[in-house]
C-alpha cells in the first residue's frame, strides 16, 4: 500500500549564505500494514532514517556558521565571542558523530543481550 504524505517546516532563523523559510516536502512510501500485535519496523526505520539525515545536514550547516562568525569576531577582536563559536562548533561535531552512530545503528544487526 502506497501513502503520499506532506509535511512543512517552519524555521524563523537565517544563516549566513542560506536561510530557512517554510517550506513542504512531500514523499510517497510503501509499507505493509501488520494487524498483528507485532508494530511494523520499518517504518519507524524509515522515519528516523530519513530525519537523522535531515539533522545531519542541519547540523553540519549550523557548524559552518559557527565558525564563519567566529572568524568574523575573531577579526574585529572579539575573541571571546570567537572562542565561545569554536566551542560550539567542537560541540556540534559531537551532535553530528552521536546522530551518524544512529544512524549506522539503524542498518546494523542487533545486539544480543548477556
Amino acid at each position: 500500500m502506497t501513502h503520499d504524505h506532506s509535511h512543512s517546516h517552519d524555521h524563523s532563523h537565517g544563516h549566513e549564505g542560506h536561510s530557512h523559510s517554510r517550506h513542504t516536502h512531500s514523499h510517497a512510501h510503501s509499507h505493509t500494514h501488520n494487524h498483528g500485535d507485532q508494530p511494523s519496523e520499518m517504518d519507524l526505520k524509515d522515519k528516523l532514517r530519513h530525519l537523522l539525515t535531515h539533522w545531519v545536514d542541519h547540523n553540519n550547516s549550523h557548524k559552518d556558521t559557527y565558525l564563519s562568525w567566529a572568524k568574523k569576531a575573531e577579526a574585529e577582536a572579539l575573541s571571546d565571542v570567537a572562542r565561545h563559536l569554536e566551542a560550539a562548533d567542537a560541540a556540534s561535531a559531537k551532535i553530528t558523530a552521536h546522530l551518524e552512530k544512529a544512524l549506522a545503528s539503524l542498518d546494523a544487526p542487533p545486539s544480543k543481550a548477556s
